[in-house]
């Protein structure tokens, strides 16, 4: 298929597209900056999704190069990218980040629409307002998830009114190569230098999952997402607290790197968040056994190892 997708140079954008690229689809990614603009991990990441898709630069999801580009026959348009800068400060300026993710939300639909294409997925994440399962109510955890939130209404209203059909694609708790420095990494260095990490909110439960599964799952949900109305999916991982989830990472990491990997599990006294949110294992997402075709798990945990080798304990 021919696909045309935003948000490639993120983490899970670079996974989406390396999976897609290999199942022989081709694509065409879009690139908000020059290629001057992009530095660290995300110049990383952009060189090597040079090698697998086409780049259009300095152009962003609805303005008038991207709704040029509808008229190419692109099978798929995938919209993954939004508006992530400060995602977790309390001043995530949430207007801005509506405006940047839905821009010319209406028009786009109306393009796509005339130009036939009836596959249209929109990345979602499990901490939006009403998403996922866990402690009622399901609030957003943040102002970033509540500007995801009102992206994802503005275009389910799009699509009732125009009748053009939306498939979302929920993302709960991604890990892996090229992530940015996040709860891994924080393990990885403190390994690195001899010492023992505490995970400060053990009890919570997440939904933790490898990037290159998700990436499975996501492919095929671009290959299968139909034509009748608006449709959810939302892959799992392992579904379990942060404790356990960090002594399952240490007991992986101490099987294949060269450092002693075990953490410490502090008292949890602050629960500023829910307290359980996961992906719906009610979902369709949950349950693709198609897409687990090829992966394998061992194989995952080995690559992870690899990259922390090469990347950050060299």
């Amino acid at each position: 298929m021919k696909i045309l997708i935003t948000g490639g140079s993120s983490f899970t954008g670079y996974w989406f597209i390396k999976e897609l690229a290999a199942r022989g689809h081709a694509i065409t990614a879009i690139a908000r900056g020059n290629r001057d603009r992009y530095e660290g991990l995300r110049k990383e990441r952009i060189e090597q999704i040079e090698q697998w898709a086409d780049i259009v630069w300095s152009c962003s999801f609805g303005d008038d190069t991207f709704i040029s580009l509808l008229d190419k026959g692109y099978d798929v348009v995938c919209h993954h990218g939004a508006q992530v800068e400060n995602y977790k400060s309390p001043d995530f300026d949430i207007a801005a980040a509506l405006h940047s993710n839905t821009y010319r939300a209406r028009q786009v639909m109306e393009a796509l629409k005339a130009a036939g294409i009836g596959r249209f997925i929109v990345t979602g994440t499990v901490f939006e307002a009403g998403e996922g399962v866990g402690s009622l109510p399901l609030v957003a955890f943040s102002p970033y998830g509540l500007s995801k939130t009102s992206s994802w209404e503005v275009f389910r209203y799009w699509s009732w009114t125009l009748s053009m059909p939306v498939t979302k694609f929920v993302v709960p708790n991604p890990f892996g190569p090229y992530e940015e420095p996040r709860f891994c990494n924080y393990l990885i260095q403190t390994w690195k230098k001899g010492e023992t990490p505490t995970i400060g909110t053990p009890d919570y439960i997440r939904d933790n999952i490898h990037a290159s599964l998700l990436a499975k799952h996501y492919a095929y949900v671009v290959e299968a997402a139909g034509s009748a109305g608006c449709q959810r999916y939302g892959p799992s991982g392992y579904i379990e607290s942060q404790g356990a989830f960090g002594v399952r990472f240490a007991h992986e990491m101490d099987k294949r790197l060269s450092l002693r990997c075990s953490v410490n599990l502090a008292k949890q006294t602050a629960f500023d968040e829910p307290m359980i949110r996961t992906n719906d294992l009610l979902l369709p997402g949950t349950a693709m056994t198609g897409a687990l075709a090829g992966w394998d798990e061992t194989a995952a945990w080995d690559e992870l190892a690899a990259y922390y080798e090469s990347h950050v304990l060299r």
